[in-house]
């Protein structure tokens, strides 16, 4: 449109009509007889704007994005939160399954053997004593527990209790150099003594030079006197190897222990006797040994002969 007298003056009236609806709009209040054009424009053009405004404005849409960015990171770490901890409880369903099987199976031999024991849970490793192979137990005095009383698990002799508090006490492990302990051989009752090695085999001192012994015969705790620090009959191991005799007194035999000594959780501490030795009822039952599987021998018949003809016809008149 041209700059003219005549456009200006439509300038000006239309701005004074503007100014006259504006001045009724608002005197109107929800009455206001433009209210109805208002809506319909509204109805109109409402899309139109939405449409535009979120094509044309980008902070608008950024803060949005952000907010519903921030929505989605919120269920993701919750999602990530509830994960874990399903994790954490299936790993502590683990751990508590192993834990009542170890406590099924320290039953089990405490039952086979009729000794009375004290559960515990082994809170410590390597006490004071230097470099000993010791454990520390959650039970002491105020449980009944005394020094040079047996300790066992679910598979056989974890050590004797050496030192004891009022609420701990401290185990000493069959396989500590410092730890002797008298062995009968099952079936045999072929006395020794059994010392630990460390993370090696036990050696068994056997009595008798020249007894018997091979590879896979399995030692039970003999007992001591007024049964301490050992009672009878708790397993001990298997044997790995035997040295020869040499014409000694003694014979020299290495034994595999039953317990794993670096894995300890779940034990027993013998706080009564079995009235009886229970000799070897509590050794684990001995696996089954596997059946000869029969063999089969298929003699291919050549061709051309009949089956049963004679190898050799040269006799034949």
């Amino acid at each position: 449109m041209r700059d003219t007298r005549e456009s200006r003056l439509l300038l000006v009236l239309l701005v004074a009509i503007a100014f006259a609806l504006i001045t009724v709009d608002i005197r109107g209040g929800e009455d206001s007889p433009v209210d109805g054009a208002r809506q319909a424009a509204a109805t109109v053009f409402g899309p139109v704007e939405e449409g535009v405004s979120s094509a044309v404005d980008p902070v608008g849409n950024a803060i949005g994005a952000v907010r519903d960015s921030g929505e989605r990171h919120n269920r993701i770490a919750e999602l990530e939160r509830q994960n874990a901890a399903l994790k954490a409880k299936l790993g502590s369903d683990d751990r508590n399954r192993s834990r009542v099987r170890q406590l099924d199976s320290m039953l089990k031999k405490a039952g086979a053997g009729q000794y009375g024991i004290k559960g515990a849970e082994v809170i410590g490793i390597g006490a004071a004593q230097g470099f000993s192979w010791t454990v520390t137990i959650d039970a002491g005095a105020n449980d009944g527990l005394k020094r040079d009383m047996t300790v066992l698990n679910g598979e056989g002799l974890v050590g004797r209790v050496t030192t004891v508090g009022p609420d701990t006490a401290t185990v000493l492990l069959a396989n500590d150099p410092d730890f002797t302990v008298g062995t009968r051989m099952e079936k045999t009752d072929e006395l020794g003594f059994a010392t630990g090695q460390g993370d090696r085999p036990l050696s068994v001192q056997l009595l008798n030079g020249k007894a018997k012994v091979k590879k896979g015969d399995r030692f039970v705790t003999f007992g001591s006197q007024k049964d301490k620090p050992f009672v009878p009959g708790v397993p001990v191991g298997e044997v790995v190897r035997v040295d020869p005799s040499g014409g000694d007194l003694t014979r020299n035999v290495y034994v595999k222990p039953y317990v794993g000594f670096t894995k300890l959780d779940i034990v027993g501490v013998v706080v009564q006797a079995p009235r009886e030795d229970p000799r070897d009822t509590v050794l684990p039952p001995k696996p089954a040994k596997p059946k000869p599987t029969p063999t089969v021998t298929v003699t291919a018949t050549p061709p051309g002969k009949p089956e049963g003809e004679a190898a050799d016809n040269g006799n034949e008149q």
